[in-house]
């Protein structure tokens, strides 16, 4: 963070400012000209997609400082098992996404809302109008204090009779759906992560257990290159058909096996740039301008 404050010649009255008291979720509050823009570049979830199943994954960070760091649960579960399971990642405020998740537990609870709706679509809808209703509450504060209103979601899952998805629901409460061609979604701080899954997520190709390894190498290169971003890593595997959620792991910093992986995969990269063609470059070469 210290370097993006030093850049700050190169915006105009650029100022950043960490978050971490009130209920805040660690956001980055960028000024242009005056103008506030608060972003939630500090988490990162993503969500894959295969003809197998749905693969999801988000981190834990909510605090990002040197002398103090937090954690908060970002994936949550809506199932009635041999019915619906649903797995919400959220992303932006924590005090938006709380209310947001509040509202959906207690009609979940009481038969409503994610319990009966009848189609995945559907339940994104559902999702979409408590992040309004919310939204209704919250958004006139906000806003009057030069605050964007800020909550991402996004919802995987399956109703029976129908086909497993995923969506994303936007802060206005609008559903994006992944599709075949684009099979995963990602929310927070996505731009280091989406490389390897632009080069690799195929639908009808990634297995699960791939699609697993995708996920973790997709949070591992943003936890790399992010410090705002980090373990533990909540991941959830939905096998297709199955209507419950079976496979759940929380891997902390100390896991051996992410350690290890972590350790492979930047071992790889090194001896795949290492075995690429030279690209030749000769003294004196005509150059075009």
């Amino acid at each position: 963070m210290l370097s993006m404050a030093n850049r700050s010649s190169t915006f105009d009255n650029l100022r950043v400012r960490l978050w971490g008291v009130i209920g805040w979720e660690t956001e980055v509050q960028f000024e242009f000209s005056g103008k506030k823009d608060s972003r939630s570049t500090m988490t990162y979830c993503v969500a894959i997609m295969t003809r197998d199943g749905l693969v999801l994954a988000s981190d834990s960070r909510t605090n990002a400082g040197y002398d103090q760091v937090n954690t908060c649960r970002k994936m949550h579960l809506f199932v009635i098992p041999g019915e619906r399971a649903f797995v919400i990642l959220t992303s932006g405020n924590l005090s938006l996404s709380q209310s947001v998740l509040t509202l959906l537990r207690k009609d979940f609870d009481n038969g409503r809302g994610l319990a009966t709706a009848p189609t995945l679509y559907d339940a994104a809808r559902v999702v979409g109008e408590q992040i309004r209703s919310v939204a209704l509450l919250d958004r006139p504060a906000f806003e009057r204090d030069e605050y964007r209103f800020n909550v991402h979601c996004i919802l995987g899952g399956q109703v029976k009779g129908e086909e497993h998805g995923l969506y994303l629901l936007y802060p206005q409460g609008n559903p994006l759906r992944a599709t075949q061609d684009s099979p995963f979604l990602q929310t927070g701080e996505t731009k280091y992560g989406r490389p390897i899954l632009d080069r690799g997520i195929r639908y009808e190709d990634t297995t699960l257990d791939e699609a697993i390894k995708y996920a973790l190498l997709s949070l591992d290169s943003t936890i790399r290159s992010n410090v705002t971003v980090g373990p533990p890593i909540d991941i959830a595997v939905y096998d297709k058909d199955e209507l419950n959620v079976k496979r759940r792991r929380r891997l902390d910093e100390n896991d051996p096996e992410l350690l290890a992986m972590h350790a492979k995969w930047e071992s790889a990269l090194r001896k795949a740039v290492v075995e690429m063609p030279s690209v030749t470059i000769a003294p004196n070469e005509p150059y075009p301008y």
